[in-house]
């Protein structure tokens, strides 16, 4: 698989390589504190330069064997990356669906940027890797996440139970998806 590269009006996004870990070692670094309520409990050694590295080798692998697409998100003309979006778990067959994972720095939050990057991104998604569905899951109290997904056009499907172990505890989701109506 090539790199990708989608742009926007605010923004751009590409995949990275294991020669940009510092890249993602810096925006890991900056949003520790912020990202914490929201994932799973992170060591010291998540954020090292040698495992941002070996991540990004794993996510060109995926990508490569076309069971993942990450891409990270930067404002035009700027070399800092403020968040990430990657699609998972890619089904093909007669499933042809993934899950949607997305994370925004904290000074970007509430400027429309994430709902911005995750258009694009799915749109390429829908045209470019052909997929049908795409699921993405929120605890309850994440009103923002819950926001831009409706924004988006995601439907809600449903509660999921304990359904991932976030900060160290079994947590609820809301299960949502998003179907592409156009290759049906």
């Amino acid at each position: 698989m090539s790199s990708i590269l989608l742009s926007t009006a605010r923004l751009d996004l590409h995949t990275l390589t294991p020669e940009d870990a510092p890249v993602l070692q810096d925006f890991l670094v900056r949003n520790r504190a912020h990202l914490a309520p929201w994932e799973p409990v992170r060591d010291e050694s998540f954020f090292s330069l040698e495992q941002c590295q070996q991540r990004l080798t794993s996510n060109w692998l995926s990508m490569e064997s076309g069971q993942a697409v990450f891409l990270a998100i930067f404002k035009k003309n700027d070399s800092t990356m403020i968040g990430a979006c990657n699609f998972n778990n890619i089904v093909r067959g007669i499933f042809q669906a993934c899950h949607l994972g997305y994370a925004m720095a904290a000074q970007y939050e509430g400027q429309g940027y994430m709902t911005e990057a995750l258009r694009a991104a799915i749109q390429h998604m829908f045209t470019q890797q052909g997929l049908h569905r795409i699921m993405a899951n929120h605890m309850p109290e994440n009103k923002r996440s819950a926001a831009v997904l409706q924004r988006l056009g995601f439907e809600r499907e449903g509660l999921a139970k304990s359904y991932l172990k976030i900060n160290g505890v079994w947590r609820d989701h809301v299960l949502n998806s998003l179907v592409n109506n156009q290759n049906t």
